[in-house]
Formats: structure tokens, sequence, C-alpha cells
């Protein structure tokens, strides 16, 4: 196969990073709805689109698929698409390059969850509580944390919590083994929310699971669940989860995620006091432009090789 030529809507600084690692040129696309690609041009390195302000059903560029034969995707996802972006050629998503980072963001929120963080600090004598009005700490060790969805995210998951002495059940699609041993499986989205403490949304966003968190699920909820969405805002129905908070079935929301981003001013979860809101941080980190690099590299090797490419969405499958 002849050395492809490759286009990237990364930023100029992460592009020239790329070209040292691949060891030739890449052009510099802007974010966005492109109308063309330089000539000659078949892989492309692509940014989500609605995120630069593209909708959905916005119609394809005059010439799409141009002359790509392979596009990579900046993202884990592919909901940030139109459908177009994916009856061309093959294309791969980023799975696995921002598991740690949101692994890491879980765990901290887990943490300040039961350590009562920031609240217990102190900022003047007066703060300083009467023996007896000291604030009591939880543990995470014996607690149950329950994952909806067990990709590469769910796994990272799930090894720092295990190791930490938590109990991990989780749930997915199909009946393959867990890839973490000591990770039990429950039997239904029912079954996972009553056995949990914590539960951390960590599958796609798909139609089967767009409001799967609604009120029928939450009815099942072990009283006084604390829910972590790190996956997308559609997982969730937001009366539903309001419903919850209120009535003191789920005692605490961290949301990194919502429908839409950002959410408008007005609503209910700004300034909740059950309700922790994070502008979808969790996947970042300082090492995630290489790993983004690190993904295509490995992927170019085997494209240039006629190799089945790693991670290729599957629209079937919804990822």
């Amino acid at each position: 196969m002849s050395r492809p030529a490759i286009a990237s809507q990364l930023p100029a600084a992460t592009n020239r990073r790329l070209e040292e690692a691949i060891g030739e040129p890449v052009f510099d696309v802007p974010s966005g709805l492109f109308t063309e690609l330089p000539g000659h041009v078949s892989v492309l390195f692509a940014t989500p689109l609605r995120m630069h302000g593209v909708p959905l059903d916005a119609a394809a560029p005059a010439g799409w698929p141009f002359e790509l034969r392979w596009v990579q995707l900046a993202s884990v996802g592919i909901d940030a698409y139109p459908p177009w972006f994916f009856q061309g050629p093959p294309v791969t998503t980023a799975r696995g390059t921002a598991s740690e980072p949101i692994a890491e963001y879980v765990l901290a929120v887990l943490l300040s969850a039961v350590k009562k963080l920031p609240h217990i600090w102190l900022k003047e004598a007066s703060d300083w509580p009467a023996p007896t009005r000291r604030p009591t700490l939880g543990t995470l060790a014996g607690s149950t944390l329950a994952l909806y969805g067990f990709g590469s995210i769910g796994q990272a998951i799930a090894v720092k919590a295990l190791a930490l002495g938590v109990k991990v059940v989780a749930l997915r699609r199909g009946n393959a083994r867990f890839e973490v041993d000591g990770v039990e499986r429950a039997a239904s989205l029912e079954d996972l929310l009553a056995r949990a403490d914590h539960l951390v949304l960590a599958a796609p966003a798909t139609p089967q699971t767009r409001h799967v968190i609604g009120r029928q699920a939450l009815a099942a909820a072990k009283p006084g669940l604390h829910l972590i969405n790190i996956a997308r805002g559609s997982l969730i129905d937001d009366e539903a989860l309001l419903e919850a908070l209120a009535d003191g079935r789920v005692a605490h929301a961290t949301l990194d995620v919502t429908e839409p981003e950002p959410l408008p001013a007005g609503h209910p979860y700004y300034g909740h006091p059950r309700v922790s809101l994070s502008p979808h941080l969790s996947p970042s980190g300082a090492r995630g432009p290489q790993a983004l690099i690190d993904k295509f590299s490995d992927n170019l090797a085997r494209h240039r090789a006629g190799e089945a490419l790693l991670d290729q969405v599957d629209l079937a499958r919804g990822y």
C-alpha cells in the first residue's frame, strides 16, 4: 500500500508532534465541517463536529468522502457526528485514550464523597467543632460500586476500586466475561441499582441507553445512592433524577456530562445542594494528546500493512 497523505483537525501543535511520531507530514485542517481536503489525502484525524457547532442533521459536504480510505476519531463516542460521517471509509474511535484520567476523576469523586471533602476543611478557629459534633467520615472499603457499562473506562475504574477494597458489580450488553477478575455480574439494571452505594454510568450514548436512568430504574435504587455520570447526559432522564434527589432515593449526583452541554441558565442542576456539576472535564489530562498520537500511530501501522484497524465503529452496536 502506498504511503497515505494524512490530514488532521487536531491543534497545530499536536499535529507537529504527530508528524514527529510517524515521520511524515500532516496537513492541518480546520475544526468543524470542512468543504474540501488537500489533494490526495486518504487519512483524516477528525475532531467531534457537534463540539464545533455542526448540527447532527447537517448535510454532508459536496464530494464526501473525497479520497479518504480511513478516518480516525479523536473521541471515544460517535454521537457527535452526523450519520453520513460513517457512510464512507472505515472509521475508528479513540477508545482507551481517556480511560485512566476518567477513572481517576471517578476515584476522586468517590473519595471526596465519603470523606466529605471539601466541607471538613477549617477556615478559622470558630469553625472547629466540639468533640461531640465532629462529623463522621465514611469509607470506600466494603461499599459497593456499580458500573453501567464495562468497556475500557469501566475496566479502568474497576481496577482502582477493587484495589481499595470496594466490591464491584457491573452490567454490560451481552454475556462476554469480564476482563477484570473480581467483578460480579448484575442480573439486570434494577439489580444493579438495588446493590449500589455508588453507581457510575460508563456506557455509550445509543437509542437503547437514552434515559435508561429514569423513574423505573431509580425506583429500584438502594436508598442513599450516589450517582456519577461520566458517559453522556442522554443516559439520564433529568426530571426523574430531580424527583429522586428530592425524595432521598438518590443522595447525591455527580454529573460531568449533561444534555445539552452547556446547560442553559436557570437549569435546576445549577446550585442544587445535592448535585455536583463539572463541565465535561473527566477525560482531560496532561497525557491526552500523546495518547491520541499513540492510538493513531498504532492504527496507521495497521492501515499501511493492510491489517484490521483497532476499534472500528460498528453501527449495529451503536459505537
